[in-house]
């Protein structure tokens, strides 16, 4: 059993004073792999006080030091890909392949685009030519509270740690309990790339207790969340009473419109990307928009692409799917596709249970459900599994229509021809990002949305200005 017992507090190891622990358990096999201790009180207030006592110098330190430091972490992290790639397919059931080519990786992505981001940076901008003796600063917020979800462990964690790091801020990270061993890795890489102590701090733990004290706690200027929507109302409402700056990155329902003059690979792409890490993405496609006229064809075309995607554990190699996280997880998924059945969405692939060759695991069959109306649960509520509904529209307009009726407005993704149908499209849908055609945004571009979705942004210029504040200042000399 693998025991994770100790926090990364003001540079050093240290024992938890909790006696609390989450069991962690392999979600290909149901079996108990380890434990981490759970922080209480009293560890957070140990991290954010070494975090305080290091904002001060660090923050002053110059812009080239702290690229210096993810340069440095860069070269340490890409050494230990495989260690970090086996840890998230350990804690978190991803396909080991997805861990090597997409899981792990992610970090690096961010830490370079980040660094692109930074050469251009300017943390002293002129007002303008009207006013040539003034100055706006771009100064560090402070202690941030970093509180990051289980299915994208490395991703999330990087676009809150990388941007704190290069904008001169000191934090203390809390990951999900059910994804503790891989930001455990990164402190030791933290570590040895010579990050002054106090400046990160980790402590494990759960929602109710060290995350609820990080956001509350009063020496903690700014919290950055991913994760759901509903634990973001909660941290809302938790940061009010201090007057915290609130990042947040949560739930999806994103829409994918499927018009008549698509590619022929548009149908499988989305369902492919609907279905990727086991459908635990907060910005797939899972609605597919469907325009009437190619509706059968694309119905088909996606049930044969569910049929062709294969289920497997985590330490398989291969390119199939895997488990979802956790027992509450897969209940989860199984009774939304039962309240899909029970509303009379047609079911084409898939369906309850686990695939017929296993009797263990949180595995769920690919799933596509047609004939969806978007007033039904399962085009309303975030699955987080693999479950795609395919709902047809008339026309654009219609299809507008269709994708803007939901609380949610992360992502959204065009599939057409035309190019200036895409642009007016790009326009009108509500939600903070756009793909289209299969073309995924370039580096640097920022990642967030609008509505239930959030309003934080992470990634390039936007990134790391949500960790500064801006200071206006008058006779510059």
């Amino acid at each position: 059993m693998r025991e994770l017992r100790e926090f990364y507090i003001g540079g050093r190891w240290i024992a938890a004073n909790s006696k609390a622990e989450n069991v962690l358990v392999d979600p290909s096999t149901e079996h108990p792999w380890g434990v981490v201790a759970l922080g209480d009180e009293r560890d957070v207030n140990a991290a954010v006080a070494a975090a305080t006592a290091a904002f001060p110098v660090w923050s002053a330190t110059d812009p080239g030091e702290r690229v210096a430091v993810i340069e440095r972490m860069h070269e340490i992290y890409a050494r230990r890909g495989e260690d970090m790639a086996r840890a998230i397919s350990a804690e978190m059931g991803a396909p080991i392949e997805l861990a090597r080519t997409r899981q792990a990786p992610a970090a690096l992505r961010h830490m370079k685009n980040f660094l692109m981001a930074m050469e251009d940076f300017e943390f002293v901008r002129p007002l303008g030519p009207h006013a040539p003796d003034d100055r706006i600063l771009m100064q560090p917020i402070g202690v941030v509270g970093m509180i990051t979800p289980w299915n994208w462990p490395m991703s999330q964690v990087a676009l809150k740690v990388v941007p704190a790091l290069l904008t001169g801020c000191t934090m203390v990270l809390k990951p999900s309990e059910f994804a503790p061993l891989s930001s455990a890795l990164l402190a030791e890489i933290i570590d040895e790339a010579g990050v002054p102590a106090g400046v990160f701090n980790l402590v494990q733990g759960d929602g109710a207790t060290a995350g609820a004290r990080l956001v509350e706690h009063p020496d903690i200027a700014m919290i950055s969340f991913t994760g759901s929507t509903r634990a973001g109302a909660s941290v809302l409402r938790g940061s009010a009473e201090t007057f915290k700056r609130v990042a947040l990155e949560l739930g999806g329902k994103g829409a994918n419109l499927v018009f008549a003059d698509a590619d022929e690979d548009a149908v499988e792409r989305g369902v492919r990307a609907c279905f990727m890490n086991s459908g635990q993405s907060c910005n797939a496609p899972t609605r597919m928009l469907v325009e009437r006229t190619v509706y059968e064809d694309a119905v088909e075309k996606a049930r044969q692409v569910a049929g062709s995607v294969c289920v497997g554990p985590s330490g398989e190699e291969g390119p199939h799917i895997g488990p979802v996280v956790s027992a509450r997880q897969y209940e989860r998924v199984q009774s939304l596709i039962e309240t899909g059945i029970a509303e009379g969405a047609r079911l084409v692939a898939g369906g309850p249970g686990r695939p017929s060759d296993f009797n263990c695991g949180f595995y769920v069959k690919p799933t596509v459900f047609a004939d969806v109306t978007n007033d039904m649960t399962i085009a309303r509520e975030e699955i987080f599994g693999p479950v795609l509904s395919i709902i047809p529209f008339e026309d654009e307009e219609d299809a507008v229509r269709i994708a803007n009726d939901t609380p949610y407005g992360l992502t959204n993704y065009v599939q057409s021809g035309d190019g200036e149908r895409r642009n007016r499209l790009a326009r009108r849908l509500r939600s903070g990002m756009v793909e289209m055609n299969g073309q995924p945004r370039g580096a640097g571009s920022p990642f967030g949305g609008v509505g239930h979705s959030g309003g934080g942004r992470e990634g390039g210029v936007p990134g790391l200005e949500e960790y500064l504040v801006v200071k206006s200042v008058s006779g510059w000399g």
